[in-house]
């Protein structure tokens, strides 16, 4: 888009965010000319969740209180949105900061800040097979940012657009193009 991956859209917005940027993947080598902090999956093959608990692993052994964790396809995802995002969690006590939206699920889990207290949750969801964040978001106590509030960032349904397939992608580069 632009001349530009979707996921260097992605690592500039949280650069403006945050201080630290560390790229999670099952295949890190992928992504080694984006020239980030790397890890693989703990587990591979477990999805979104087993991103999460690597990231809070991460966080754990580097002293941080837990991550900001985006999904690489949000081509659109605004650093305003996950400076509020990472302003929250350090104020809170919430273990999980996460804005709402008009999807499915009605917030973004893939979006979020986890605090490290989350790990044992992910853990307990793993063991019993449940990758569902939805569930992980609902086991932990959650501050929801709500949809007014979000919107001051931007379109909800711009901001966390998920470029999965090619009719999202079409979408996308509409409003690239457009912006």
């Amino acid at each position: 888009m632009g001349g530009r991956r979707i996921v260097e859209r992605v690592r500039d917005a949280l650069a403006e965010a945050v201080r630290d940027v560390v790229l999670v993947a099952n295949e890190p080598a992928l992504f080694a000319d984006l020239h980030l902090p790397t890890r693989g999956d703990r587990t591979p093959g477990l999805g979104a969740i087993g991103g999460i608990e690597t990231a809070l692993r991460w966080a754990m052994e580097m002293g941080r209180p837990g991550a900001l964790c985006v999904a690489c396809d949000m081509p659109f995802v605004s650093p305003a949105l996950l400076r509020e995002i990472a302003t929250r969690a350090g104020s809170g006590d919430a273990d999980a900061v996460v804005p709402e939206s008009g999807g499915r699920r009605g917030f973004e889990p893939l979006c979020a800040w986890y605090s490290a207290a989350c790990l044992p949750a992910v853990e307990r969801a793993l063991a019993s097979g449940d990758r569902s964040l939805a569930a992980l978001v609902d086991a932990v106590r959650a501050e929801r940012i709500p949809l007014a509030d979000v919107r001051r960032f931007g379109e909800p349904d711009v901001i966390f657009l998920n470029v999965n397939t090619p009719d999202d992608h079409r979408r996308a580069l509409r409003i690239a193009e457009n912006a």
